[in-house]
């Protein structure tokens, strides 16, 4: 993993990340394939602006958290070992077939919400972005919670 700009800022909004990109862009970076995120809207609607053959993706990390507000403390290790399962498969199309059957498992379980809102059911192809990479880079793309675990640790170093 490699920092290429840090900038302190009050909001995500999108003239914050206008600004960002723009350095970025301005200082030479090129050749960006996918980003990696929260479902921060500032950024989502502005990249494509900067980086138009770039794809985005919503963090694994961020998604299952979204799911786990929908569903009961006693249920969370269940459904995320059945998240991960998603993540776990062999590419795009297993993962959304997988998806659907978590969907359906969850609904079975009573976790309706959980399985539709914005989060499994309309969510999970934010999710799948990696697969369009080549399988080499799935694991640094943000699909395992390694790199966001490192980038967690960088930003509170940071912070401090």
């Amino acid at each position: 993993m490699e920092i290429l700009a840090v900038s302190e800022g009050t909001k995500e909004d999108k003239a914050s990340w206008t600004q960002f990109l723009r350095e970025l862009k301005q200082r030479g970076l090129t050749g960006v394939q996918l980003f990696v995120s929260d479902k921060c809207l500032g950024l989502v609607e502005n990249f494509a602006e900067f980086y138009p053959e770039a794809k985005w993706q919503r963090c694994v990390v961020h998604f299952y958290r979204n799911v786990w507000t929908a569903v009961p403390t006693g249920k969370v290790k269940e459904v995320a070992a059945m998240l991960k399962a998603i993540h776990a498969q062999e590419d795009a199309k297993a993962a959304k077939g997988k998806a659907l059957q978590v969907v359906e498992k969850l609904r079975a379980m009573r976790l309706v919400r959980a399985a539709e809102m914005e989060i499994v059911e309309a969510g999970i192809d934010e999710t799948l972005s990696y697969y369009a990479m080549p399988p080499e880079h799935w694991r640094l793309s943000g699909a395992a919670c390694g790199p966001t675990t490192r980038w967690k640790r960088l930003m509170r170093e940071i912070r401090r």
